[in-house]
């Protein structure tokens, strides 16, 4: 009898265990949210316009943060707990210096990940690197505009990586719920996007046959270095004037890049810009691009970009769109109209050339290089 008994009371307290693992189980799954917002990145194509033709520019808006959330509840892989550590990759760029410590480790784990996103898929992660900005009031938004800032810096700094549309790079941000406790892990991907890269180019292949294209040209422009640096920046502003066909349709594909300007020799005034910049770094001498307004000859303020170049300590300026002008009815440019933008200081290139320091309205407002008040 004492044995049935106790053989009952066994298998109530079984039933009594079981049933609170289940009511335990529920508690737990009901307080388990894991969701991903994404940070819509900008419109960052650069629609500049040029002293002959004014270019459709689109609307650049804010970027926005858009609730994800995920089909199925999963727990935290150990991979998403982790800090990734970007800090010992070396970045000497310009526009990289005025950037915050969280939008130089954005900008670092872009740059240490220049070949790997020529799949246009690659996925760049950061773990939890961002969680004590995510963990504020306005933290999404706050890593939105450090994530803006890196975006805006790393593609002026490196025209190199003209495979890359930022509009379709993606910011996410996952957060896992547990009780009264968060996580957050970051990454950037391509989204619902079928990759990054710009239209001109869908896979790795042509992206790689479209670099091997771009160092042919540059190899073939740097064998006349004669390594005094004035003469060097003259020979390649005057290849650019040289060989480039300013696009006066504003159609034609890559016409905002190296390549369109290098291999396909038809650029618009930010195809020139890079162009000079990505030659300009290949030489080691420093040279950033400006964006801004210029005046041209009939008195037409346009959106515009040229280039800054520091030579013997001093910085000038030099925009070799304008030293290329369309000329009606054909012939060749004078030498006056070829040099007029050359080496330039404020007092002459001032008059017609107004800087922006920002890159998108409302983005970081970034400096430039102090121009010398006179020319070369």
């Amino acid at each position: 009898m004492k044995s049935k008994i106790a053989s009952f009371i066994m298998s109530f307290i079984m039933i009594l265990i079981i049933v609170l693992f289940v009511l335990l189980g529920f508690v737990l799954w009901q307080n388990f949210e894991k969701m991903q917002t994404s940070v819509e990145p900008e419109n960052f194509q650069g629609n500049y316009t040029t002293p002959t033709n004014t270019l459709d520019t689109n609307t650049i808006k804010t970027p926005k943060v858009q609730d994800n959330p995920f089909n199925e509840i999963s727990s935290v892989g150990s991979g998403e707990s982790q800090n990734i550590d970007y800090s010992n990759v070396q970045v000497d760029n310009y526009f990289f210096e005025q950037l915050s410590e969280e939008s130089k480790t954005i900008y670092r784990a872009l740059e240490s990940n220049k070949e790997n996103m020529r799949s246009g898929t690659y996925r760049i992660d950061f773990g939890n690197d961002f969680s004590d900005i995510l963990n504020t009031s306005n933290g999404q938004d706050e890593l939105g505009r450090l994530y803006q800032s890196a975006i805006e810096a790393f593609t002026y700094d490196n025209p190199e990586v003209f495979y890359l549309s930022p509009n379709k790079m993606y910011l996410n941000i996952e957060t896992t719920t547990y009780g009264n406790n968060r996580t957050y892990n970051v990454f950037i991907n391509n989204g619902n996007e079928s990759s990054y890269l710009i239209d001109e180019f869908s896979n790795e292949t042509q992206v790689n046959q479209a670099i091997e294209q771009i160092e042919s040209v540059k190899n073939t422009i740097l064998s006349n270095r004669t390594g005094n640096s004035y003469d060097d920046i003259r020979m390649v502003h005057d290849y650019l004037v040289d060989t480039i066909e300013y696009d006066t349709s504003i159609s034609r594909p890559n016409i905002y890049n190296v390549y369109g300007a290098l291999v396909n020799k038809v650029a618009v005034c930010e195809g020139y810009a890079r162009s000079f910049k990505y030659l300009m770094d290949e030489l080691g001498i420093p040279c950033v691009i400006v964006i801004g307004q210029g005046t041209n000859s009939r008195g037409e303020t346009e959106n515009h970009a040229w280039n800054y170049v520091e030579l013997n300590g001093s910085w000038y300026a030099i925009d070799c769109t304008w030293d290329d002008p369309v000329v009606v009815g054909g012939g060749t440019v004078s030498n006056s109209s070829k040099y007029k933008y050359f080496l330039k200081g404020s007092r002459d290139f001032s008059v017609d050339h107004i800087p922006s320091n920002q890159f998108t309205p409302g983005g970081k407002e970034f400096s430039y290089p102090d121009l010398s008040t006179s020319g070369y």
